[in-house]
């Protein structure tokens, strides 16, 4: 693990619950659209340019917003592991999930697992204490750090599923800056914020810049710089 180190603007706007709640909606609110003027078959597809399919990646964006409610909301967060869920694969190479969509329900289901699953997290992060701390596998994180990521998870897999269904997703810039400046500490500042956001998590070009390969975000919590006295 590598050590953790605040480097993003402590001073900058910090990412809230109803933040983390706009991205779910944005989210379902494509996906929804995408249900209506798409067939079953077509979730079958592979999101993007990944090997799971559009189905998949729901219940893995699902998965992802449940896991980190269920990290965050004990009384006593453990602080160098996971909550011990068991975790399966429905086939190989497929997501590890303790979540899963029924599919007789078809994607109507599927988004409300996926609605169900983002209310989770966004009450979660509404409601703990300022100072709650829990592990991550890239770092200890709080709440705004856990709204943070499940707000870049929400956006970026959205993005994977929209691809592969061909349909457009474009978030408002001003909350991918946000978690850009949360958790993407090295990212450039000089470039439109959306593409720099899919370009931080391997999933698209910047001029200038080498598409990444591999990718980490920064989640150690923001604290304030420390204050010094008059000199003497």
């Amino acid at each position: 693990m590598i050590a953790m180190t605040t480097t993003s603007d402590p001073t900058a706007p910090g990412l809230t619950a109803d933040d983390l709640e706009h991205a779910v909606r944005l989210s379902l609110t494509t996906l929804r659209g995408a249900a209506a003027a798409t067939a079953a078959a077509d979730w079958q597809r592979p999101a993007g340019a990944l090997t799971w399919s559009c189905w998949e990646t729901v219940e893995h964006l699902a998965d992802d917003l449940f896991a980190y409610a269920a990290q965050l909301g004990l009384d006593a967060p453990a602080l160098d592991t996971e909550v011990p869920f068991l975790w399966e694969r429905r086939r190989e190479g497929g997501p590890a999930n303790v979540t899963y969509a029924n599919p007789e329900t078809g994607t109507a289901g599927l988004l409300q697992v996926l609605e169900s699953c983002g209310a989770m997290l966004t009450a979660v992060v509404r409601t703990v204490p300022a100072d709650r701390r829990a592990h991550h596998v890239f770092g200890r994180s709080d709440a705004e750090g856990f709204a943070a990521m499940g707000i870049v998870e929400t956006l970026v897999h959205t993005h994977d599923i929209a691809t592969g269904l061909g349909v457009p997703f474009h978030p408002p810039a001003g909350l991918c800056g946000q978690v850009l400046t949360r958790l993407f500490p090295d990212a450039p500042a000089d470039a439109d914020r959306w593409p720099t956001l899919l370009w931080a998590t391997g999933r698209g070009e910047l001029p200038g810049r080498e598409r990444r390969t591999s990718w980490r975000w920064f989640a150690a919590p923001r604290e304030p710089e420390a204050t010094h006295g008059p000199s003497l």
